[in-house]
């Protein structure tokens, strides 16, 4: 059987302007172009205090973790690795009793574990900015596939909002994007788990990158706003 050929992405930006008050209105929702050079000055202790977020709102109301997020920066003392890796096994069962945080013990100890792998990183690369700064757009399923390994509670959404939140080029496999691929002929599964379906995100992300030269996190977020219940009128 001959492969489904998809859709040019110059056809899903039409209807995505369309639907969002034309190019100027679209233009207006896209988020900055992300910035190598941002991420390579990016301090370790905000690459930890990112993941602790994505892994703490992962399935939680975000704005609860927004309002308590003074507690968790006092809490986790300002997400400084070198810190957190010397304290004492006494100090995270103490977080279990702090009230200025959530008290989720599995999710606690993650930020132990990922202070240890952002340390890591650094140490192999200068610092976890530099690391990603290097890593290409190309490669996303590689990069969570590394996340996930060699880190704490970062796969799957986690991994991917971590990287949108913190600045690297990358696509979000949510479920607008994921209705995008499949309306534009992608074979995949509505929900984006299995490894043969993430390959074959990446490879058409790959394709729409070279036809269109825009950055990766347009293209989702176009491809996003092209479809589904967004829709805003003119």
């Amino acid at each position: 059987m001959a492969k489904a050929k998809t859709i040019p992405f110059k056809a899903i930006l039409a209807r995505a302007e369309k639907r969002k008050g034309g190019p100027g209105g679209l233009k207006k929702l896209l988020p900055a172009k992300p910035s190598v050079k941002t991420l390579e000055k990016l301090g370790d202790d905000r690459v930890l205090a990112e993941m602790t977020r994505r892994v703490f709102s992962a399935g939680f109301a975000w704005s609860v973790i927004e309002s308590k997020w003074p507690g968790f920066e006092k809490a986790f003392l300002g997400f400084q690795p070198a810190k957190l890796t010397f304290q004492p096994d006494d100090f995270w069962h103490e977080l279990l009793s702090d009230t200025g945080i959530v008290r989720n013990g599995a999710k606690i100890n993650s930020v132990r574990e990922n202070a240890a792998f952002v340390q890591e990183i650094a140490k192999e690369h200068g610092s976890f900015g530099k690391f990603l700064a290097k890593w290409p757009s190309s490669d996303e399923i590689g990069l969570l596939n590394l996340l996930t390994k060699r880190g704490s509670r970062l796969g799957g959404n986690s991994g991917m909002m971590f990287l949108r939140f913190i600045g690297w080029d990358g696509f979000v496999t949510s479920q607008d994007v994921v209705t995008c691929l499949r309306d534009a002929g992608l074979d995949i599964a509505p929900e984006v788990k299995s490894k043969g379906d993430l390959a074959k995100v990446q490879a058409q992300f790959n394709a729409w990158a070279e036809e269109t030269g825009l950055p990766y996190v347009h293209l989702s977020r176009i491809c996003a706003m092209s479809i589904g219940e967004n829709y805003t009128p003119h």
